[in-house]
């Protein structure tokens, strides 16, 4: 398994339009991959399940990646992140 934390930088948070771009990124990857958020956690690549943690700026979350392509996957969501929130 994988992981890396991140704070997000967007004055948004994670909002409906990066969060399908975060989706859509997720499922190219064969692996689960997972966003925590204090004690809740989603699906990463389930829209509904990323916006139901109601991520907001300065926030902190950490991304986890457990699978066959685990490290390509950490490294594409990290570069995603850095680039869009």
């Amino acid at each position: 398994m994988k992981e890396f934390s991140y704070v997000i930088q967007d004055e948004l948070g994670i909002h409906a339009r990066p969060a399908g771009l975060l989706v859509r990124e997720a499922a190219k990857y064969e692996s689960d991959i997972k966003i925590k958020k204090g004690d809740k956690e989603a699906d990463a690549k389930r829209i509904f399940s990323v916006l139901g943690l109601a991520v907001r700026n300065a926030e902190e979350v950490k991304v986890f990646a457990d699978g066959a392509d685990e490290a390509e996957a950490i490294a594409a969501l990290e570069t995603f992140l850095r680039a869009n929130l």
